[in-house]
């Protein structure tokens, strides 16, 4: 495509409103506000969710206790009824800025162009080495207590941190079980003064090296050290790093904050005008903050476009 014709002035089916990177929860959202304001919209997406292993989506009214699977393919049914919103099966590998917009090129090579680009792409666990973790991840190795805590109330618990965060994270998951094992995976770095509070709230501090997780079909059911003995635990939070799933934001100039996200306003924009985030790779990991956000960036890519055009 020539960078300065204007793709408007004639038929072309490459060209887009928006295009959407990313079809989950906070992708689908956008692309029902968006399809609902008459724009011409496309979704690239693989199809391979990061809670793909999980049973069960909780704490988001209306589909509390359904699979994630099953909120998605309703989102998808739901979605795909707006005739302008279309979807391409595919990973975009690149990026760039042209004279009307952007150009995205996906890993087959196709190459589809949009005056606006969200970015609903998620985040990348970087999981330990420990054997058994990913096989119960999501499942009895959880991320988040309002997502799964209630399901796993008042069982024998871990927390898998150590230092300022797993005392923090310590105080969090007290409120749904007093069972409560601290593993610090090595000798522990609290204060005096931390060490007390967590003696005082009957919160255990175990500093064993963790060889493996035994489990039965993702179920955990001890956590084995590296000395040959066990502690028996039913659910684990842990707190692990992350990636942004995608670096073409990042790439096209898109600023990342401290905490590993992509920097977003109460409007869902990123630092790079016309570029927009939503889901877990700029918020709170959750269905329910995803879809909102998510609405929130179609909402705000079709306010912009409207202005721009008025």
């Amino acid at each position: 495509m020539n960078p300065n014709l204007n793709p408007e002035t004639f038929e072309n089916p490459t060209f887009f409103d928006v295009i959407i990177v990313g079809g989950s929860y906070s992708g689908l959202s956008s692309a029902m506000a968006l399809g609902r304001s008459l724009r011409k919209v496309l979704i690239i997406d693989s199809g391979k969710p990061c809670n793909i292993q999980t049973p069960y989506s909780h704490n988001f009214l209306t589909q509390d206790g359904k699979s994630p699977k099953e909120i998605s393919e309703i989102a998808k049914s739901q979605v795909s009824k707006y005739e302008n919103v279309k979807f391409q099966n595919g990973i975009a590998v690149n990026a760039e800025e042209t004279t009307f917009g952007f150009a995205v090129e996906t890993d087959s090579g196709a190459i589809f162009n949009a005056k606006k680009l969200i970015f609903a792409t998620g985040l990348k666990d970087i999981f330990p080495e420990t054997e058994g973790f990913a096989e119960c991840w999501g499942i009895s190795i959880l991320h988040c207590p309002y997502c799964h805590g209630y399901e796993v109330r008042n069982l024998e618990t871990g927390i898998i941190a150590h230092g300022e965060i797993g005392f923090e994270f310590s105080k969090m998951i007290s409120n749904w079980t007093n069972k409560l094992t601290l593993f610090t995976n090595g000798k522990a770095t609290f204060t005096e003064e931390q060490f007390e509070k967590l003696c005082e709230k009957n919160i255990k501090v175990n500093e064993k090296e963790i060889s493996m997780v035994l489990h039965v079909h993702g179920k955990i059911s001890a956590i084995e050290f590296k000395d040959g003995s066990q502690a028996k635990v039913e659910a684990v939070y842990p707190k692990i790093d992350f990636e942004q799933h995608c670096k073409i934001p990042e790439k096209l100039g898109c600023e990342i904050n401290e905490q590993g996200l992509l920097q977003v306003d109460q409007f869902q924009k990123t630092t790079v005008p016309g570029i927009y985030a939503c889901g877990d790779n700029s918020a709170m990991r959750s269905v329910a903050f995803a879809v909102s956000n998510g609405s929130m960036s179609g909402v705000m890519a079709n306010k912009d476009l409207i202005f721009e055009s008025f």
